[in-house]
C-alpha cells in the first residue's frame, strides 16, 4: 500500500499568481493514476494546497503527523519544487523508518508538455524499490534528503558536492 499525501504545487496544475492565490485546476494526482491504469493499492490524502514558497515548519509538522499516523511504510508526497529540499530535510532528520519520496514538476501538470506524469511514475516505481529513508525523485533521478539542492539557474535538482 502506498499512501500519497498531496500539498499542492505545479504537479497538480496549480498556478500561483503573484502571491495572490491559486488558479483552479482540473488536474489531480488521481487523474494521472487513472490514466496510467496502475495495479497497486494506494490512498490519496490532501494535506493542504500551497505554493511551496508559502509552506511553513507548521505545515511540515502537519505532514510529519500524517506520515506517523499512516499504517503505510511507503509514502509519496507531491510538493512544489521551490522548497521541496527544505521539506525533505525536515522529514529526513526525523528517521521515521519509512520510505518517503517527495515529487513535483517543473511544468504545470495541466500543461501539454508537463513533466508531471513521468515524475509521478518514476517516483512511484522508485518508492517500491528503495530502502526506508527520505528521497526526492525528479526528472529521472533520485536524491537522498541530505545530499540535494535545487539549482535555480538550471531549474534542476543536483547532488551536493
Amino acid at each position: 500500500m502506498i499512501h500519497i499525501l498531496t500539498t499542492g504545487g505545479t504537479i497538480e496544475g496549480l498556478d500561483y499568481v503573484d502571491g495572490q492565490g491559486i488558479t483552479q485546476s482540473n488536474i489531480s494526482i488521481q487523474g494521472f493514476l487513472d490514466k496510467a491504469n496502475i495495479g497497486f493499492e494506494y490512498t490519496i490524502e490532501s494535506v493542504f494546497k500551497k505554493d511551496s514558497r508559502a509552506i511553513t515548519d507548521d505545515d511540515r509538522e502537519q505532514l510529519v503527523c500524517k506520515i506517523k499516523e499512516s499504517n503505510a511504510t511507503k509514502i509519496l508526497i507531491t510538493h512544489g519544487t521551490f522548497t521541496m529540499e527544505d521539506t525533505a530535510k525536515y522529514i529526513g532528520r526525523l528517521n521515521l523508518k519509512k520510505t518517503i519520496i517527495l515529487v513535483g514538476s517543473f511544468t504545470l501538470g495541466s500543461s501539454e508538455n508537463t513533466d508531471a506524469p513521468f515524475n509521478l511514475g518514476y517516483a512511484i516505481s522508485s518508492l517500491q524499490l528503495l530502502k526506508p529513508d527520505v528521497y526526492i525523485a525528479m526528472n529521472g533521478q533520485i536524491f537522498l534528503w541530505n545530499n540535494v539542492s535545487k539549482n535555480l539557474e538550471t531549474n534542476k535538482f543536483e547532488r551536493n558536492e
